[in-house]
């Protein structure tokens, strides 16, 4: 610790409790080492307001929180089932009241069935999916599969394969090789059409930027040779498509320790060239997440050593790995999960998430109904602790100014979560931010002011960030205001971009109102 620095911590024992708390911190952003500097930060006339955080109440905000898993292939009653889910001593309750993304993870032929027509304006299921979500304030998010291995139908459309493409047949099914030229062309295409009707982040989460190899998760991926020299190649070709097409919408890859290679499991061994593979892809913009989150064997110490080097970097989404019916025996797990039990398998995934600090978790088709009716505490503690959750503890604000006048507000941010707000990455560009605004008596916006020196995806778990913002109030007409504060999106004429967590009863159109004050 800097001499300057302990200065400073001295200086704060000289003034009162409360305002040394709130004030230390702040002086070590704005300057100043002595009392008589700690005070003059504060603002001889400023007036501190303390906010109790919200711990419990769903945000529904991007890049965080659970997600709803849906395909093609569920039943006509998936929406009246997901409205009606029965939780054991509380009743019924509504997925959607819990989960505000549905993640669609479906074949490309069902997306693409013919040369220029898309599922999403023919396919009735398709169509009943996103209508469903739109009706209930859900995001959006894809997984587009190619590889038709263990699947009942080609997941390549026809067309492609009958235009020329090179492949394989496995098990009766047919894949393209994701490194012939005929197969580019026809999905580039596609990406395009997709990102065109799906490139707006205020409706898409996300977009899984892969889906090659066995079952879109980009291992056990074959070529047209029999070395892998069209490993890097391919996934170059596929980043740079994903990220030019969707500019504005977080592209996520699966964190695989055999990502693009031909296989999928080497006796707990790991692939040499993944973590490089990966590092290139993260660095040009891809986020993070991994479809094994419980398994003991398949998600082990290569995995945990991935999610910390990147945790802060870049968002990291769950998705469990076992299936708790009969098609595997997640009671062979090396954690010793016991048969009959999925709440182990629950708690098994609840734990690595934590671990990984990932933002978003999963309601898997098949599990959904598990996590309700066996460990719905869970779910509730993820909305409470997990992704990431923002609230001011501390504001000093001033309550009395002339017109034109400097004045200085000093704020302090905590995040609830144990993940973080990915405002570093590419598509989001830092484009949240903090913003103190002055409201009428009849709660209209009159004048706005964005500190833009905040960057939210530093509040970390258990770290408070502080800043000092200077400002003038030039074109403010003299009057009574409320000041009030809010976290805006800078591309939209800063209006309200993420929810706070601070109660409701504080809250006007998003925006925490704090404190009268006069403009003289």
């Amino acid at each position: 610790m800097s001499c300057m620095i302990k200065d400073k911590m001295r200086a704060g024992l000289l003034v009162s409790m409360f305002l040394g708390v709130f004030a230390l911190q702040a002086a070590a952003i704005s300057g100043g080492s002595d009392a008589g500097t700690l005070k003059q930060n504060l603002a001889r006339d400023n007036k501190i307001i303390r906010i109790e955080p919200d711990r419990q109440r769903l945000l529904r905000n991007p890049q965080t929180g659970w997600v709803l898993y849906a395909t093609p292939g569920v039943k006509e009653d998936f929406w009246e089932k997901c409205d009606n889910m029965q939780v054991p001593g509380v009743g019924t309750v509504k997925v959607s009241d819990y989960a505000h993304t549905l993640y669609i993870r479906t074949s490309w032929r069902k997306l693409n069935p013919e040369e220029n027509v898309y599922g999403w304006n023919t396919d009735p299921m398709l169509k009943m999916l996103i209508e469903g979500a739109r009706a209930r304030k859900m995001r959006l998010a894809f997984r587009v599969v190619v590889d038709s291995r263990d699947k009942g139908y080609d997941f390549t459309p026809d067309f492609v394969r009958e235009a020329g493409t090179k492949g394989f047949v496995w098990r009766g099914r047919w894949s393209p090789y994701p490194d012939d030229p005929i197969f580019q062309k026809y999905y580039e295409k596609f990406v395009w059409a997709l990102a065109k009707d799906f490139g707006n982040p205020d409706e898409v989460d996300f977009i899984d930027g892969t889906g090659l190899g066995k079952w879109g998760e980009y291992h056990t991926t074959l070529y047209s040779t029999e070395d892998e020299k069209p490993r890097k190649p391919v996934l170059d070709w596929l980043a740079d498509l994903y990220l030019k097409a969707f500019r504005d919408v977080p592209v996520v890859i699966n964190y695989h320790r055999f990502v693009g290679a031909g296989k999928d499991w080497d006796d707990n061994k790991y692939d040499l060239d993944s973590e490089f593979l990966l590092d290139e892809v993260v660095e040009k913009g891809y986020s993070l997440r991994h479809d094994a989150f419980g398994m003991g064997l398949y998600y082990g110490e290569w995995e945990r050593d991935f999610a910390k080097k990147y945790f802060g970097v870049r968002p990291i989404l769950m998705e469990g790995g076992w299936i708790t019916g009969k098609i595997h025996s997640f009671w062979v797990d090396p954690r010793n999960y016991r048969k009959g039990h999925p709440e182990d398998v629950r708690q098994g995934e609840f734990d690595d998430s934590k671990e990984a600090r990932v933002n978003m978790m999963d309601f898997r088709v098949g599990e959904t109904e598990s996590w309700f009716h066996n460990t719905f505490p869970l779910v509730q503690q993820f909305i409470s602790e997990g992704g990431y959750r923002l609230y001011p503890d501390m504001i000093s604000l001033p309550t009395d100014v002339a017109k034109n006048q400097k004045l200085r507000i000093i704020h302090r941010w905590n995040n609830l979560g144990w993940g973080y707000c990915p405002t570093n990455i590419p598509q989001w560009n830092q484009k949240y931010k903090v913003a103190f605004v002055l409201m009428d008596s009849r709660n209209r916006v009159q004048k706005v002011f964005v500190d833009k020196q905040t960057d939210l995806s530093k509040w970390m778990q258990g770290i408070p960030a502080v800043y000092t913002f200077d400002l003038r109030l030039k074109g403010v007409t003299p009057g009574s205001y409320y000041w009030a504060v809010g976290l805006v999106d800078t591309t939209k004429d800063n209006a309200i971009g993420l929810e706070m967590a601070v109660p409701e009863n504080m809250l006007n159109a998003g925006w925490a109102k704090l404190q009268e004050v006069t403009v003289r």
